[in-house]
């Protein structure tokens, strides 16, 4: 019999594992580390919301829904999205209903990409957009945001990465891990590459409930969805959930908006693969819709205070940290110390039981930062802080 090993399909045996899962294994267990580590809001779904999930199994709605999901829900996701994106999708025929927002990136890629098929997005960037392009036989082209550009895409870059072979272009702002946001000035130039290259977009927008101004963070900046630009519409894949902005993640629950022939698309993969998202969760997505927006906003204030907190505090440690003006990471720069990412953060889980995740595991461009979460308790954020910064001291004591 052959090896196991050599029957692995061979564009899944070269993606490697997830910087993520292999750092995390390691606090696996362990009850005396405090993480800033996993993506995921410390707070529960609110009340209403769960109690929405209940009482839909008291009601007995334990079936299978349409494929495209809950007609009810897709009416409240069209008229949520033309609120809050202004660009308005036929609820019957453009809105697709997925398992996380994963799913509808995964299933996008298969839909459109054929062998070869180039697509370019920025890094540092979510651990699962080059393999997820790369399980659709696709080729990923990265593209490097800079510290000094806050992080933001700039059209000259992706000008310069386009060949006769791109077909796609994947967007992500705000951005996990950066916290980076897109500038409306740049977004409107990178629109007119997509249309002048017949580019189709895949804008991933789940953290864009979650932003903030430059100074103290509660006032909330225009957020705009390239969906929403002239001639974007018939090109783009809006993504969006309710994990982030609902403290929803184990609703495990997202949705596409695109024109209907990409729609079809992607449903096709859809009703094969996953059939339907599941009938409890969309139940308490419409209830999340109608009825949710004071508690995102309080959640959002939180986040907000918790982002300066620890950008007050990185600037007293010397260690300098970006702004971060959206989701909920800070990625701060600890190049001066003179070790890699993953050694600092190796370090400083073993020396000071705090979990952060190097920055490389999100690409290339990542190295010299970590990422850190803030979306956990402030009394944690306090203990974690003065680890980090007696860590620091002594990384500068030893030279």
């Amino acid at each position: 019999m052959r090896p196991l090993e050599d029957r692995i399909a061979k564009q899944i045996d070269s993606i490697p594992r997830s910087g993520i899962r292999d750092f995390f294994e390691l606090v696996q267990g362990r009850d005396d580390v405090i993480s800033l580590g996993v993506g995921e809001p410390d707070f529960s779904a609110p009340w209403h919301i769960r109690e929405a999930a209940i009482i839909s199994l008291e009601k007995g709605l334990t079936s299978y829904t349409s494929n495209l999901g809950l007609p009810s829900l897709r009416e409240h996701i069209a008229d949520y999205v033309e609120d809050k994106f202004s660009v308005r999708y036929e609820a019957g025929s453009e809105v697709l209903v997925t398992v996380g927002v994963s799913e509808a990136l995964d299933i996008a890629c298969r839909a459109l990409l054929d062998p070869g098929d180039e697509v370019i997005y920025h890094e540092p960037c979510y651990v699962s957009y080059s393999p997820s392009i790369v399980m659709a036989y696709g080729k990923a082209v990265p593209i490097q945001t800079r510290l000094e550009d806050k992080f933001a895409l700039m059209a000259a870059d992706v000008e310069a990465a386009i060949t006769d072979k791109t077909k796609l272009l994947l967007l992500n702002f705000p951005t996990n891990p950066t916290g980076g946001v897109e500038p409306r000035e740049e977004l409107e130039k990178i629109a007119k590459l997509a249309i002048e290259h017949d580019l189709i977009v895949i804008s991933d927008e789940i953290y864009s409930e979650l932003i903030y101004d430059g100074h103290d963070g509660f006032e909330v900046p225009e957020h705009t969805s390239i969906a929403s630009l002239p001639g974007m519409k018939e090109r783009t894949i809006l993504l969006h959930g309710f994990s982030k902005a609902f403290a929803m993640t184990g609703f495990r629950l997202g949705y596409s908006c695109a024109p209907v022939v990409l729609t079809e698309a992607m449903m096709k993969i859809h009703q094969y693969s996953m059939l339907c998202a599941p009938i409890l969760s969309q139940m308490a997505a419409i209830e999340a819709l109608k009825n949710g927006a004071p508690e995102v906003e309080k959640m959002r204030r939180s986040y907000a205070e918790r982002r300066n907190l620890l950008l007050r505090r990185f600037e007293a440690m010397g260690v300098p940290c970006f702004t971060p003006g959206g989701a909920f990471y800070a990625f701060p720069d600890i190049s001066q110390f003179g070790i890699s990412s993953k050694d600092f953060a190796f370090r400083l889980l073993e020396e000071e039981n705090v979990a952060v995740v190097p920055g490389d595991a999100f690409g290339e461009a990542g190295q010299g930062c970590v990422r850190c979460c803030y979306a956990t308790s402030f009394q944690e954020l306090e203990v974690a802080l003065d680890r980090i910064a007696a860590f620091v001291d002594r990384l500068r004591a030893a030279g």
